[in-house]
């Protein structure tokens, strides 16, 4: 054995008790000697889980990002994370984002490794990952888990997170059959992956590639596509280099110039709202302040390019048929920083370069747009002193400029019980407005626009409303959802005010760099 710089040889390479240990306790696994030659040691962390269907597959990606390091020289070993699944998990995922960043952090941070990959899928489990791995600032690259493949009931394509509030309003409208109903069920999400519309979970992959963590082309590759095991053996590859380099690390991946990229990138592909919250918090963990005012300023200057649900027409198998992110980063080009820096060491203009879009209609060129502003727009006015957030190509052109009667609910029981009564004072003019569903009544920020419209006697529907979710500090919208919601910040109580400063305050030192 041979001492090295590798951080690991601070455990395995050393001629003392500590190091006789440490080799001793692995050995039980069946490793030889060999294994501690001075080979740097790859951790991959692996947030899969049965009860996070989007995750469930990421075991097999785990073996693949196993034969890149293996076959590159590396000592992979994989471990686990607190896994979130979006659906299943209540009250709500989102109270343990920050949660499953401190598991990962702790554990890049305590173990000997030299390099990690992380592997993500569902809607916060990339995020979190990115907020540990900038916090630990070990070198990391991410592989995601792919969307699902289009689903498909009879002639018509679905897509999950969107299309299933639809097909449940058919239901409720009286349009649909139990037994229609359930044979949709059955076609809507039939492979692994996470959905596979431009929801948070296929957003968040497209940030994860935008901000340089992950080789190219990595977001848009479908989950059971057997191109994605490829990309992961790639990167297992890639990470013993990064390692045997010390770099780069996410602190030289994911700079402010990097954040441009993102934010000009979520505005061209109408991403999720919620792609807001996460990079805001992934950017805290690096020092890198982003403000509202800021995706406001760069989706102004910024066209919508992908035509893709719930802002537009294709599905997330679409986009990768016709080019995917490389194909949308290439078209955006004159408006990125292009020398931004990427896990393979390479610029950003220049992994992209070559990108071809092989489906225009898909894929829009700069100078053919399908709107000459990004898919999100920071709203202000007396209803959200603090901002609010609109996905503007979701929603229909009329309500844009709306006037309308406010139809208040003052939570989601409220919602539920009132929504469908005949005697419900609404119309297709008025403004629905849920209550209670932020930070300081609502722990970790409750979904607040999944909520459909009103249906009369008969079966007849109302038409498009537009949805506010009024709150006491943040609100998310499902990143899937149809139709216009908007997202409110909203001036909290007294008690609030003392509860958030005390947790501003936490935050200030858990997102400083070096923070724990």
């Amino acid at each position: 054995m041979t001492t090295q710089h590798l951080r690991s040889r601070n455990w395995f390479g050393r001629r003392d008790l500590d190091g006789f240990v440490h080799r001793s306790w692995l050995k039980t696994e069946g490793f030889s000697d060999l294994v501690f030659d001075g080979r740097p040691v790859i951790g991959i962390a692996n947030s899969w889980s049965e009860l996070t269907n989007c995750n469930a597959h990421l075991r097999q990606v785990a073996d693949a990002v196993k034969r890149g390091a293996w076959s590159a020289g590396g000592f992979p070993l994989e471990f686990p994370t607190i896994s979130l699944g979006e659906v299943l998990m209540k009250p709500t995922t989102m109270l343990f984002r920050n949660l499953m960043a401190m598991d990962v952090e702790e554990c890049v941070r305590a173990y000997p490794l030299d390099a990690v990959v992380l592997l993500s899928g569902c809607d916060k489990t990339t995020p979190a990952m990115l907020m540990g791995a900038a916090s630990a600032d070990i070198p990391a690259l991410m592989v995601t888990g792919g969307p699902m493949l289009r689903g498909k009931w009879r002639m018509e394509e679905l897509g999950s997170g969107t299309d299933v509030w639809r097909l449940w309003a058919e239901r409720r409208a009286g349009r649909l059959t139990d037994e229609e109903l359930c044979e949709a069920e059955s076609c809507m999400s039939r492979s692994t992956g996470h959905c596979m519309v431009m929801g948070t979970a296929s957003t968040m992959a497209s940030m994860a590639e935008a901000l340089g963590m992950t080789l190219p082309g990595n977001a848009a590759i479908p989950a059971p596509d057997s191109r994605r095991l490829a990309l992961a053996e790639l990167s297992g590859r890639r990470a013993v280099a990064m390692a045997l380099a010390g770099g780069p690390k996410p602190s030289e991946i994911m700079t402010a110039k990097a954040f441009d990229n993102a934010i000009r990138t979520d505005m061209a592909i109408g991403g999720s709202t919620n792609a807001i919250i996460h990079l805001v918090a992934i950017a805290g963990r690096l020092g890198v302040r982003l403000p509202l005012s800021r995706f406001d300023e760069l989706s102004k200057t910024t066209p919508l390019l992908a035509n893709l649900r719930p802002s537009g027409k294709y599905l997330m198998e679409d986009f990768f048929y016709s080019g995917g992110l490389p194909a949308v980063l290439k078209e955006l080009l004159p408006l990125l920083h292009g020398g931004a820096l990427t896990v393979n060491g390479v610029s950003m203009a220049d992994n992209v370069r070559d990108a071809r879009c092989y489906n225009e209609d898909v894929i829009r060129p700069l100078s053919m747009p399908l709107g000459s502003e990004g898919g999100t727009v920071i709203l202000s006015g007396n209803l959200c002193p603090d901002g609010a957030v609109l996905k503007q190509s979701a929603a229909s052109p009329h309500l844009l400029t709306h006037r309308g009667k406010a139809v208040v609910f003052e939570d989601h029981d409220d919602l539920h019980q009132r929504i469908d009564d005949p005697a419900l004072p609404v119309d297709d003019t008025s403004v629905l407005v849920l209550k209670h569903q932020g930070g300081a009544r609502h722990a970790g920020m409750g979904r607040g626009a999944d909520s459909g419209a009103p249906v009369e006697e008969g079966g007849q529907g109302h038409g498009p409303h537009l949805r506010r979710a009024d709150e006491r500090n943040v609100v998310r919208h499902g990143g899937a959802a149809r139709g216009a919601g908007v997202g409110r910040r909203g001036s909290p109580g007294p008690r609030a005010r003392r509860r958030r400063d005390r947790a501003e305050r936490a935050d200030a030192h858990a997102d400083a760099p070096g923070g724990r």
